[in-house]
């Protein structure tokens, strides 16, 4: 499907919703389209804020009060009585999407039942076609919001392009989308991205002095204090280096899907897995911490950013230990009961920690 024919449809889904008689099944059959291509979200997103601030110019030229709206539903009663007032009375000044019959600036007859989808979707597309600069102007420089998780909460969130974002637990995203690009400021913590494709606007996330750049893909991005981390599970991504004289941007790598770069104090680490393999890394989205070999003192870290009951590591000899095998990052007791079983560890528990020593 074409993006004119898709544009097409989301207006049609977009009719009949708000024209009246909508079921459960009709929402459940529109969740399933939406979710069939990233690009039938984007088309909803964009022509629903073109509708909805059509809407609100309707209202100003039916004489309501600026900001006011009619609920959905009540201006079609408004209609039907012929002279705008009536039994009715005038339209309510509410914040509501109205009813989409509601297509001319003065009151009319009300056509047929089954001529409404069809005189919707049209009144729909042309004001998505003659009003769409606010909504495009709003997408192009001017949408900005800001997003966190905290401790302990993985949080899925929808971009204003139709990219997903799955922050992980006390991540902070701040998001600006821009005419030439979608940018995405990491302040801190780990997110992964399902980039919604548009070649004409890369998708940019800031981390620190580097920067991953990609068009349509999936990857996660990782800030900790001294490093970045990032893991691509599906396309490309453009690693660049943003601490050169002046700001320029330098290219540092270009890491196909099953890429694990890490960028630190010690320059770029680039490894090529297997990309089910790459995505252990990302395991915390389904609640577990995956750990290969890993040093004790490294995967004490990795619990402690999801949880606010800390793990310590009081003895190097317990530190060193290395450990395997995926684990609820929520249940540390049980982990720490894991231990005690396995290893020459002794644990001490306290109300706000957990401290680990040599037995």
């Amino acid at each position: 499907m074409d993006s004119r024919a898709t544009e097409q449809a989301a207006a049609e889904w977009l009719a009949r919703r708000d024209g009246g008689a909508w079921t459960a099944q009709d929402e459940r059959a529109l969740q399933a389209w939406l979710a069939e291509r990233t690009e039938h979200r984007v088309a909803w997103l964009r022509l629903q804020a073109a509708w909805d601030e059509a809407a609100r110019l309707r209202a100003l030229a039916a004489g309501l009060p600026p900001g006011a709206v009619p609920e959905r539903g009540r201006w079609s009663a408004w209609v039907a009585a012929g002279d705008g007032g009536g039994a009715a009375g005038p339209p309510p000044a509410r914040a509501a999407l109205p009813d989409l019959r509601a297509v001319a600036f003065a009151p009319r007859p009300r056509l047929p039942a089954a001529r409404w989808p069809r005189v919707v979707a049209g009144a729909f597309v042309l004001a998505a076609a003659t009003g769409l600069g606010w909504a495009g102007w709003q997408l192009g420089g001017r949408q900005q919001a800001s997003y966190a998780s905290a401790v302990g909460q993985v949080r899925e969130v929808v971009l204003a392009d139709g990219s997903r974002a799955t922050l992980s637990s006390d991540t902070r995203l701040e998001v600006r989308m821009e005419r030439g690009r979608r940018r995405v400021v990491l302040a801190q913590g780990e997110a992964y991205f399902d980039v919604a494709r548009d070649a004409g606007r890369p998708f940019v996330v800031e981390a620190g002095a580097h920067r991953a750049v990609a068009v349509g893909t999936r990857y996660a991005v990782r800030r900790d204090a001294d490093a970045l981390r990032v893991v691509v599970t599906e396309g490309r991504v453009r690693l660049e280096d943003t601490a050169a004289p002046g700001g320029a941007a330098r290219p540092v790598s270009l890491l196909p899907a099953g890429s694990v770069a890490t960028a630190g104090r010690n320059g770029l680490l680039v490894r090529s897995l297997p990309v089910e393999q790459a995505r252990r890394y990302l395991e915390w989205r389904d609640g577990f911490l995956a750990f290969d070999d890993t040093p004790l003192a490294q995967a004490a870290a990795e619990f402690n950013r999801f949880n606010t009951r800390r793990l310590e590591v009081a003895d190097p000899a317990v530190a060193g230990l290395r450990i395997g095998g995926n684990f609820r990052w929520s249940n540390l007791d049980g982990f720490v009961g894991l231990l005690e079983q396995g290893f020459p560890v002794r644990a001490e528990r306290h109300p706000d920690r957990i401290v680990l020593h040599a037995r």
